[in-house]
């Protein structure tokens, strides 16, 4: 867990050293502060590497990065809120140097602390995996009735393989079974550090290439990638690093079930030694036929009694259970609903926590919800419970709504100003997202793939991507759509690619995206009837691309383009052509 406090103060100290942050602290007048701060986090964030792999043998050391994390969660939170309020010009004054004030004086006092424990100074291990979705660490407390299963997985993995194949052990359940937290531990073991040369920890989005995957295994693994590094450059190095090692892979939330795609990836894997090994992690038997032939590790729910365990645990403060004897009966009655998944079960204790009025408990116990049907890929509908608290969860940064059968999501998720990540893919009854979305100044990714029924996207959501400098794959599918507008994309520097499966699009529009390139688009529209540009310095000529709707277009305008020298030769060749404006050039 610490490597990601490790990313968290990355986050921190890349904030408070940015352009924006240093002109705001010039005009509140408390750049000193924030200066301080990141000289603070700066010092202690060079020892959490080795921290982390220290504290499995250092009871103290672990409570001592413990009572980091919370001052790096506090760290962010003010810093997410500061610069909402910035955003919004709401500023209230005392969430902003006495916040940071504070938040330097608890790290200042860590900080002294660290020289007992004697760490060593290291930014970059190539054997430790730095992943936001997921990560390798987990604690030993934080898992609860596995002991057999992880027995079982590390003897898969240290079983001798001399065929010269790669062996890929599967981990198969229902969301919330604990699959992660099981990879993290055998992970984790000193018994699996020891055996393997090196530890790769990949979390595995739904859709992705080999090129794309492979970078995250290269990176995971300490290599250096570029954004431009081509897929020959790519193997090669990978093959390089993994030649002659024995190397244990995680691939974390597998979903994809594309054959080809897998046996494209483990082709770039033979350069390891015999024993190597690649554990995936999966709600989805399907996955695991077409990855490989392999051992396959069903995992089951947990006992009641440590369900009960975990539920108390997470619902009252240590030993306050006790004092409220009918609580713990109806929790128990909660328990047995939660068909052993420690993940609804800590979901609902959590809920329940600092509730000590019995109406509250016995509402999540008598919820029509349970009645719904779980399916094999789905999460429990236990879950679902949690969706309805939402605004209880002010400081959420990741919400992973996957194949959760929503219809609406409530305006108050835009409550959630800390939230980062939300996925809500395979949504297939959403309709329309809350305009509130567009409040979440913070969030960085949106994920709607498989929402079949989406008919609109809030107004306002451009304003959350203004440095939008490229389209996302995908946009090819919206085969049906008319009009395409480009407006005020300063950052935008290309159109998406696939443009000329828009087999219906009739209207495109540019206007003010000073950085876009209409030359270098490859995929064009052929059946335009209207083309407007303006305020786009870098056209010199019309597109030769245009000439492909030669027989459809009707209106071409072009407004404000400075640098625009002449009209291209082919131009009377626009058959169709009934009105051309040219201003301001």
């Amino acid at each position: 867990m610490m490597e990601f406090a490790f990313s968290i103060a990355e986050k921190v100290i890349e904030k408070l050293g940015s352009l924006a942050y240093q002109e705001i602290s010039l005009a509140r007048n408390i750049e000193s502060d924030l200066q301080k701060l990141q000289d603070t986090m700066s010092t202690v964030q060079a020892v959490l590497l080795d921290a982390e792999e220290k504290q499995a043998k250092n009871h103290q050391l672990s409570i001592w990065l413990g009572r980091l994390k919370d001052v790096f969660h506090d760290a962010i939170d003010v810093l997410d809120e500061f610069e909402c309020e910035d955003l919004r010009r709401q500023v209230v004054k005392t969430h902003g140097s006495t916040g940071k004030k504070e938040i330097r004086e608890k790290l200042e006092e860590l900080a002294k602390v660290r020289a007992q424990f004697h760490l060593e100074e290291r930014l970059d291990d190539k054997h430790i995996v730095h992943r936001e979705m997921t990560h390798s660490f987990v604690r030993d407390s934080d898992v609860i009735g596995r002991d057999d299963d992880k027995e079982k997985l590390i003897n898969l993995l240290m079983h001798p393989c001399d065929d010269g194949t790669i062996p890929v052990i599967s981990i198969v359940g229902i969301g919330g079974l604990g699959k992660t937290t099981l990879a993290q531990w055998v992970y984790n073991d000193e018994r699996v550090a020891k055996f393997f040369d090196t530890r790769i920890w990949v979390c595995v989005s739904e859709e992705f290439t080999i090129l794309k995957l492979a970078k995250e295994i290269l990176k995971s693994a300490g290599g250096e990638i570029s954004e431009n590094m081509s897929m020959d450059k790519v193997q090669v190095t990978l093959r390089s690093y993994l030649k002659e090692k024995r190397f244990f892979i995680v691939l974390d939330d597998v979903w994809n079930e594309d054959r080809n795609k897998w046996i494209g990836l483990k082709k770039l894997l033979i350069e390891g030694a015999n024993g190597s090994k690649i554990v995936v992690t999966t709600r989805s038997h399907k996955v695991t036929t077409v990855m490989a032939p392999g051992p396959i590790h069903d995992l089951i729910g947990l006992p009641e009694d440590d369900c009960l365990f975990l539920f108390l645990k997470w619902a009252f403060v240590e030993g306050e259970e006790k004092k409220y004897p009918k609580l713990v009966e109806i929790g128990k009655q909660i328990v047995k609903k939660c068909s052993g998944v420690p993940l609804a079960v800590r979901t609902l204790g959590s809920l329940l926590y600092s509730k000590t009025e019995e109406r509250d408990w016995i509402s999540i116990r008598d919820n029509e919800i349970w009645k719904l049907e779980q399916k094999e890929d789905d999460i429990l509908p236990t879950l679902r419970l949690s969706y309805n608290q939402l605004p209880s969860f002010k400081h959420l940064r990741l919400l992973d709504l996957r194949f959760s059968t929503l219809e609406a999501l409530p305006s108050s998720i835009g409550t959630l100003k800390h939230l980062r990540y939300l996925n809500l893919e395979e949504n297939t009854h959403i309709k329309k997202l809350p305009n509130s979305i567009c409040d979440l100044q913070n969030l960085e990714t949106l994920l709607l793939g498989g929402c079949d029924e989406l008919e609109e996207l809030p107004r306002d959501i451009r304003k959350m991507c203004l440095d939008l400098e490229s389209f996302p794959e995908g946009i090819q599918r919206l085969t049906a759509l008319r009009r395409l507008s480009f407006s005020l994309y300063e950052s935008l520097i290309s159109l998406p690619q696939g443009l000329k499966h828009l087999t219906a699009l009739e209207r495109l529009e540019i206007w003010r995206c000073k950085k876009v390139n209409l030359m270098e688009v490859e995929d064009y529209p052929t059946r335009l009837r209207s083309f407007t540009i303006g305020f786009s310095p870098k056209l010199v000529t019309l597109p030769q691309w245009l000439i492909q709707s030669a027989t459809t277009l009707q209106f071409l305008q072009i407004c404000w383009c400075e640098n625009l020298a002449a009209l291209p030769e082919w131009l009377p060749n626009l058959t169709s052509l009934q009105k051309l404006v040219i201003w301001g050039c």
